[in-house]
């Protein structure tokens, strides 16, 4: 019998850098690995307009469909295979299409509200948060939603003001008291080593306590 994954739980703002963290420890453990991001559970609005949908708070906790995510990590968890969503950020829907994913021994949850969910945080094992300034967070932001989301420089500094900011301080960094592992000012070399080696000798425990079913 195959040992429970271990739950790796990475927070951090908008533009915090906790993604590239999250890609740099896959990219290092490889297939040992599965990535479950917060943003692709955005709920599927198409009872709204697109002009309705524009003006949903997307920081607030009650856009995404938590629920879901709990249900899939409870499956891989459970050893099952799920269908992840895939969320198009241009019209703020899901796509059709899903993204299969099969169980693996470490799992990394990732998204700026993951540590603010009682239910996420409770089947977490490790929860690390990316504290960066706020002046690199938004500048990341700009540049990401400009270049890869098509939207106006306007339009990304109007959410900041009017969503970003408030609901980082609403939810976002009062949740960093959860956290095993504070990462400053974004990507650190010392502490991805640190996560690496942590993942990596929990992969091999686990191996060597498999017991063939």
């Amino acid at each position: 019998m195959a040992a429970r994954p271990f739950v790796l739980g990475i927070a951090g703002g908008s533009g915090s850098g906790k993604t590239t963290i999250t890609a740099s420890v896959a990219e290092r453990i490889g297939g040992d690995l599965d990535v479950l991001q917060h943003d692709a559970y955005y709920r599927h609005r198409e009872d709204l307009t697109y002009e309705e949908r524009t003006k949903v708070n997307y920081d607030h906790p009650d856009s995404l469909e938590t629920s879901l995510l709990v249900e899939h990590l409870d499956g891989l968890l459970a050893g099952e295979t799920i269908e992840v969503p895939q969320y198009d950020f241009s019209v703020h829907l899901r796509r059709e299409e899903t993204r299969t994913v099969e169980p693996a021994p470490i799992i990394v949850v990732e998204g700026i509200l993951v540590l603010s969910e009682p239910e996420l945080r409770e089947r977490m094992d490790l929860m690390v948060f990316v504290d960066t300034d706020a002046d690199v967070r938004l500048s990341r932001r700009l540049q990401r939603d400009v270049t890869e989301r098509g939207r106006t420089v306007e339009s990304v500094l109007r959410q900041w003001e009017k969503t970003v900011r408030p609901m980082y301080v609403a939810f976002v960094d009062p949740s960093k008291r959860h956290a095993d592992l504070i990462i400053q000012e974004g990507y650190s070399e010392e502490a991805v080593s640190a996560l690496e080696s942590v993942l990596l000798q929990r992969i091999l425990t686990q191996r060597s306590t498999e017991v063939p079913a």
